[in-house]
């Protein structure tokens, strides 16, 4: 908004200051608004679960719409990028609503939704977007028909939710592995030179996450819930999307793939085909290096974050070769 009332040569301060009022305003309406959220009840099978009892919970709603504010004021807005920040917003409402209520929401119907959320992504995504996936790794591109490339978005965005989801569990964990991932996303989307109003997008959520740790870091005041996870699974996948890599997903997310992921795959093979591996694997993973290993929240946040760092520099490196 404020873009179309500058010249183009103020562009620069305009995304200077729009990124400086994301964070402020995140860490304001934090500080302010956070003793009316919900109290969380502690999490009876979850590690150190109970410490978590009486903290304010759905702090996501909070940091997501001073993401959406600072969007809406900031940067340029195009339809499909309109669409993106609607379903961000659902994604995050259902998110609160199940934080809010006094009996958590059922997996069939937050896994419903999710799909819904999806499904429509598939949809703007290939209304705006070319059908090309690029294999960035190996110099290869291709074009999938419509249907198959709408498919495999819509298991993208909702593995993303599900795995970024899981991966909540500790303070500050799954927001610095969002903060990772989608910065290097941005540093691949500069190298290959994509470009376009997303990836300023990509900033500005980067520092409302950060304006969100503030309050997060350990011994946290707060926690996002899944207001907060879920939205940052969905921007995720977005982010990855429009980088026109979609595979490049596994790797950039990969600690999350695997710390909220496995959890999901053992218990679905245990419930659909009575298949029970991991036998002596907590899940999440966050929660077994904690009990099994004795490591600190500190360590768990530190080691997860450091190895999905090597990860990022392997593969933005590998991309520019």
């Amino acid at each position: 908004m404020i873009l179309n009332l500058l010249p183009e040569t103020m562009s620069p301060l305009a995304a200077f200051v729009g990124i400086l009022f994301a964070f402020a305003a995140t860490v304001a309406a934090t500080a302010k608004f956070s003793k009316y959220l919900p109290k969380d009840a502690g999490r009876d099978f979850a590690h150190d679960g109970k410490k978590s009892a009486g903290k304010p919970r759905g702090a996501g709603i909070i940091f997501v719409l001073a993401f959406v504010a600072a969007t809406i004021l900031f940067a340029p807005l195009n339809a499909e990028l309109l669409i993106y920040l609607i379903l961000i917003v659902i994604s995050m409402t259902t998110g609160f609503l199940d934080d809010a209520s006094r009996t958590p929401w059922g997996e069939y119907k937050k896994g419903f939704l999710d799909l819904c959320v999806a499904a429509m992504v598939a949809l703007t995504f290939l209304k705006y977007n070319p059908n090309v996936v690029e294999l960035a790794l190996f110099g290869v591109e291709f074009t999938l028909p419509p249907i198959v490339y709408a498919l495999g978005v819509v298991v993208l965005v909702w593995a993303s939710v599900n795995v970024t989801n899981c991966s909540d569990g500790v303070d500050g964990l799954s927001g610095t592995l969002t903060i990772i991932t989608i910065m290097t996303i941005y540093l691949i989307d500069m190298i290959k030179g994509v470009g376009g109003d997303f990836v300023f997008l990509i900033l500005l959520f980067a520092v409302c996450i950060l304006g969100y740790l503030w309050y997060n870091a350990t011994p946290s005041r707060l926690m996002m819930g899944d207001a907060g996870s879920r939205a940052m699974g969905l921007f995720i996948s977005i982010s990855i999307l429009k980088t026109g890599c979609p595979f490049l997903y596994i790797p950039v997310a990969l600690v999350l793939i695997m710390d909220g992921g496995l959890g999901l795959v053992k218990v679905a093979l245990l419930r659909f085909c009575k298949i029970h591996i991991l036998k002596n694997v907590r899940t999440p993973l966050h929660d077994h290096v904690r009990k099994v290993w004795d490591w600190s929240n500190t360590q768990t946040v530190f080691r997860f974050a450091i190895i999905q760092i090597i990860l990022a520099v392997a593969v933005i490196y590998g991309i520019q070769l």
